[in-house]
């Protein structure tokens, strides 16, 4: 929903800001006065083009600048994150145009193409004015509304899934026949890898232990000479640290039975002596056990260097070449068992095309039905619109495109179809895309039956209706009016009107007018109050002088639309 507008320096606008609300807000004023500047400035922010005759003449820019609350569209909210420009509950759009007619765009403050921007802010305004319109005359949104109108939107998710299906199952088939159509050379190179693995047959942790090992083979004669020495000096030789020991033992053992206090330190002095003599036994045996072998130091070394040839080939771990030497193996048994594996993708593949195919085609279908209700409901709303001759058709026809075929058609996400949205706007003509009405006010009442018959449709953005009154008044004015009010009940719409036959179903009142100070002309907006606005319903029901008589009429009028 559009919730503030600013506008500054566009045309006849210097300064200008309007905070629209909810449901129905109406814009009237003079002719010329500046109504339809408002919608050039929201085009601008929805990606138009912008031009240098756009700037206030003797201004070196203009800005407009939009907030919009997101609501609950999925697919913007999808677009804007990954853009990475999601802000929250609400979007920020500033658009700004140079004197040279330069534009720069920014969506939340980030800078953005003019193309971004148009892409971006699809879906947030569609706007109904002189062939100026967005979402509904674009044939690309109107599959979506056919399917929303006609409850099809679980058989499309359905579609969907199998299209998914059928698009993983061709990948995963398109794979094994082009590894099958290399199985040669590569049944080759995995039989290579997994024989080069197994001839080193590598252990996890053993690295460690070999590189403890080979340590102790190139230091040998040195780590058994330091043991002996060691032992020799705790044990073995006269006048040993243990002896030394075991004399100081007898001493305070002998001391102890005179002072029972010192009974502790004979059991630490016992315990010193038999872990000594315990760490001197277990360093002769290990100076005895040292060897000194050349022949096995080369051999550890060779080992360690396979090992760390096949870590730096295959992945930088024991753990990461046992892992590829089973990849290798399952791939080289598919590959040896190609056939029966070609076979049972070829299988899934044609089981997955044929369900999907099904689905595409019950689809078909039911949109076929769904087409002709939705024309004639379209049309049905035309005719009361003051277009009694016309007519719209919903044209549903195959998909184009590469991709899975299904009876002449692509199989794609969302089916086998497109449809479009034709009209003949007089009786006897033949109908034709919506973007090809002549008429202004034709093309906007169209889309206002259109939007009338889908109103609780898809997302809830902004419509923007301008000449949905021209060429009408009396009676039709006022069912536009109703329909505008209808539609409001879903949508906040904003339209720009002539007629007090359609203003006061507004449920904001909006007054623009233009004003010259020193020579210079300027629009202003005003949000009016409730005599305010019985005073401009009367000014466009009696024209410049007002009556009573035409007071009271705009007072019946407004209660009327009320009630």
């Amino acid at each position: 929903m559009l919730t503030c507008l600013r506008v500054h320096n566009l045309a006849i606008i210097d300064e200008l800001e309007v905070e629209f609300g909810p449901g129905l807000n109406v814009l009237t004023g003079e002719t010329g006065a500046g109504k339809s500047i408002l919608v050039t400035a929201l085009r601008l922010v929805l990606g138009g083009k912008g031009r240098a005759d756009m700037v206030r003449t003797g201004a070196t820019k203009a800005e407009v600048e939009a907030l919009f609350e997101l609501g609950d569209d999925p697919d913007l909210r999808a677009r804007l994150e990954e853009a990475g420009l999601d802000g929250g509950e609400e979007l920020v759009v500033r658009r700004v145009i140079q004197a040279n007619g330069r534009t720069r765009a920014y969506i939340n403050g980030t800078l953005a193409t003019a193309t971004q921007l148009s892409t971006l802010a699809a879906g947030l305004a569609d706007i109904s004015s002189q062939h100026q319109h967005h979402t509904l005359a674009n044939p690309h949104s109107h599959l979506n509304f056919l399917d929303a109108f006609g409850r099809l939107l679980d058989d499309r998710a359905e579609v969907k899934a199998a299209h998914t299906l059928l698009v993983e199952a061709a990948a995963a088939l398109e794979e094994l026949k082009q590894r099958f159509r290399e199985r040669a050379d590569r049944e080759d190179l995995l039989r290579y890898q997994v024989g080069e693995i197994d001839e080193v047959a590598p252990v996890v942790d053993e690295r460690e232990a070999l590189e403890q090992e080979r340590g102790r083979l190139r230091h040998g004669e040195r780590l058994a000479t330091a043991a002996a020495n060691a032992e020799d000096v705790l044990y073995a030789r006269d006048r040993s640290v243990s002896e030394q020991i075991a004399k100081v033992l007898t001493n305070v053992r002998d001391a102890a039975t005179l002072d029972a206090s010192l009974l502790p330190h004979v059991e630490s002095l016992a315990g010193a002596l038999s872990l000594i003599e315990d760490v001197a036994a277990d360093l002769g045996s290990y100076a005895r056990d040292v060897t000194v072998s050349p022949q096995r130091l080369a051999e550890v070394e060779e080992r360690l260097h396979r090992l760390q040839h096949l870590e730096r080939k295959y992945g930088g771990s024991p753990e990461a070449v046992l892992e590829h030497r089973a990849r290798a193996a399952e791939e080289l048994e598919q590959l040896q068992r190609h056939e029966e594996f070609l076979l049972a993708a070829e299988e899934t593949h044609q089981a997955a095309l044929e369900r999907a195919t099904k689905l595409a085609r019950q689809l078909r279908k039911k949109r076929t039905s769904a087409a002709t209700k939705l024309g004639k409901a379209i049309s049905e709303e035309l005719h009361t619109l003051g277009m009694g001759g016309a007519r719209v058709e919903v044209d549903l026809a195959p998909l184009d495109g590469r991709g899975p075929e299904v009876d002449g058609a692509r199989l794609s996400p969302t089916g086998i179809d497109r449809a479009e949205f034709l009209i003949a706007p007089n009786e006897g003509e033949k109908a034709q895309p919506l973007a090809r009405i002549a008429s202004g006010g034709e093309l906007s009442r169209a889309m206002l039956a259109i939007k009338r018959v889908l109103a609780g449709l898809g997302p809830a953005g902004t419509y923007v209706f301008d000449e949905v009154d021209s060429g009408v008044g009396g009676a039709v004015a006022e069912v536009i009016g109703r329909k505008l009010k209808d539609v409001a009940a879903h949508h906040q719409v904003i339209c720009i009107t002539h007629l007090a036959q359609i203003a006061v179903f507004g449920a904001v009142h909006f007054q623009v007018r233009k004003q010259v100070d020193d020579g210079r002309t300027r629009s202003e907006i005003e949000r009016l109050t409730t005599p305010q606005r019985l005073e401009e319903v009367a000014r466009m029901v009696g024209g410049v002088k007002i009556t009573k008589r035409t007071r009271a009429a705009a007072a019946e009028m407004l209660e009327q639309a009320r009630a």
